[in-house]
């Protein structure tokens, strides 16, 4: 058994059926593996989603970091470049970055261990954001940063309920809108 299997293919139920559904038992069955050899590693179902949620924040980090030094795309392409990617996802039956807005739903107590991995997921997205904007030039970068990334949960939060792919494409263009109208107030067409 490989962790990143299990993990894999449990942030695929996850992302399938939702957090409420995760057993051990399920997930031994899926992956076909002995429960007793789960629980070697994951003592509970909570432990379980705990490391799927980091091993799936890792892999966002990695991917924002790789596309932070691609030198061939602009800041406004770095920024929009989620929306490809989740597109991509979305096509392939997968919801990046969904279980991170259930989390925070699922385990509303700010104190979880799992609330507190899905914020540091929110925060980690909001520094890449306003970093971008920042070496743009934007003008208030901070507004600008919490509006890109209220429209990126809100389509996450949509992907949830109704898994639409044209969420997707609606809330990039609104990020391009937001983008935009920020360009235009930096340069005083706004004025």
């Amino acid at each position: 058994m490989l962790r990143e299997q299990v993990l894999d293919k449990t942030l695929n139920f996850l992302e399938q059926r939702g957090l409420a559904t995760l057993s051990l038992e399920t997930v031994a069955e899926r992956v076909d593996v002995p429960l007793n050899e789960l629980r070697r590693f994951w003592p509970d179902a909570e432990a379980l989603l705990y490391d799927s949620l980091r091993y799936h924040g890792e892999q966002i980090d990695i991917w924002r970091r790789q596309l932070m030094l691609d030198e061939s795309l602009s800041a406004p392409q770095k920024l929009l470049a989620r929306y490809k990617v989740l597109d991509e996802q979305v096509r392939q039956q997968r919801y990046p970055g969904c279980l991170f807005i259930a989390a925070c739903t699922f385990f509303p107590d700010s104190d979880m261990p799992i609330h507190q991995l899905a914020q540091q997921q929110k925060l980690a997205s909001y520094d890449y954001t306003l970093s971008l904007l920042q070496e743009m030039g934007s003008d208030d970068a901070e507004m600008v940063a919490q509006q890109m990334e209220l429209i990126l949960e809100g389509c996450l939060s949509r992907l949830l309920v109704k898994r639409q792919l044209n969420d997707v494409e609606v809330a990039r263009r609104l990020a391009e809108d937001v983008l935009n109208v920020a360009r235009c107030r930096e340069h005083g067409a706004l004025s």
